[in-house]
């Protein structure tokens, strides 16, 4: 059999709930490429299941642009995952992220492409001026905020998935095999070298965000406990604070003795000592419990995805799943 097209750049994007731009997504893309002069191409969509009927409208698209390609998942995995499946099936020697509902401006796509090189491995796409609420620029501040403090890795709430990366970039990522997915946290955790390229971000274009206050929280508190023990150190540091109050408390108190001056406890200090350590002590369980589900899950090495479909393309079909063996 021939040798399947390789081409010179691959564009991943995840699809949710923006079937009605994936036509102008996929021309836009096509026309900056060719129009730059940056050789073949493919342009890679990957459906989290979205659930406004968008496969029937990629494999349309597919039918008649020889460079498209769709993967379908089996359900929604998530936006990460998603990435995950596209940047694994990505044959480019250069590939491209970007979000599908153009508030990632294709256009931009040359201008990153041209950063790349000269030792610059990574090119992230700088969203100097959000076209985003004030709730969603607030929210994604305090996330990045926390998610720096939690994984000790510098986060920029600029930046997100959209960017270049070189080949030696995506297959450092695909040959990670954590099950929880973050792939801006996995790319800066490689250590290639990097750079910011302030680019236009421009209004949503059809649909709405996919991450609600509480799909946020759960993300958080997922790659907190994949990609950082710094809670388990909280906990250690919250015990010290806490013998270290108890040792006091019995030194005033044996101080107290030897001076004569005994008093009987009162019956609110007593209960409301009680309910602060039984709380803390709590707390702290539940945080190693979280770290023991965490492990839990892994332990099953499940596929982090499914495939359920793949249309256009020449090139031989993607895993089916992906995942460490067990």
């Amino acid at each position: 059999m021939p040798n399947p097209r390789i081409p010179a750049v691959s564009v991943v994007s995840p699809v949710y709930g923006c079937s009605g731009c994936l036509e102008d997504l996929v021309d836009r893309i096509a026309l900056a490429l060719a129009s730059s002069g940056g050789g073949d191409f493919e342009v890679i969509l990957v459906d989290d299941a979205s659930p406004d009927g968008a496969w029937p409208r990629i494999v349309e698209l597919a039918a008649t642009r020889p460079w498209l390609r769709g993967l379908r998942l089996a359900r929604n995995f998530g936006q990460h995952y998603a990435i995950s499946a596209g940047i694994e099936s990505a044959r480019g020697d250069r590939v491209v992220v970007m979000d599908c509902d153009l508030q990632d401006v294709p256009e931009e796509i040359p201008n990153l492409l041209g950063h790349l090189g000269n030792g610059i491995e990574v090119v992230f796409a700088q969203r100097a001026e959000r076209q985003d609420s004030v709730s969603k620029r607030l929210g994604s501040w305090l996330f990045f905020k926390l998610l720096s403090w939690m994984t000790g890795v510098a986060q920029d709430h600029t930046t997100a998935n959209f960017g270049a990366y070189s080949r030696k970039v995506i297959d450092a990522v695909n040959a990670m095999p954590e099950r929880e997915r973050c792939f801006p946290l996995m790319v800066k955790w490689t250590g290639f070298r990097h750079i910011a390229v302030p680019v236009a971000h421009a209004s949503r274009s059809a649909g709405k965000s996919g991450y609600s206050f509480k799909r946020l929280r759960k993300l958080a508190i997922g790659i907190i406990l994949s990609y950082s023990d710094k809670p388990l150190r909280l906990v250690v540091r919250v015990g010290l604070v806490f013998a270290a109050v108890a040792f006091a408390m019995v030194a005033l108190s044996v101080a107290r003795y030897l001076h004569g001056d005994v008093q009987v406890a009162g019956f609110t200090s007593v209960i409301a000592s009680i309910w602060l350590v039984g709380g803390m002590a709590i707390f702290c369980i539940g945080i190693i419990g979280l770290y023991l589900g965490r492990l839990f899950v892994d332990a099953k090495a499940r596929p982090y995805y499914l495939l359920a479909e793949e249309i256009g393309g020449d090139g031989p079909a993607v895993p089916a799943s992906r995942g460490p063996s067990p």
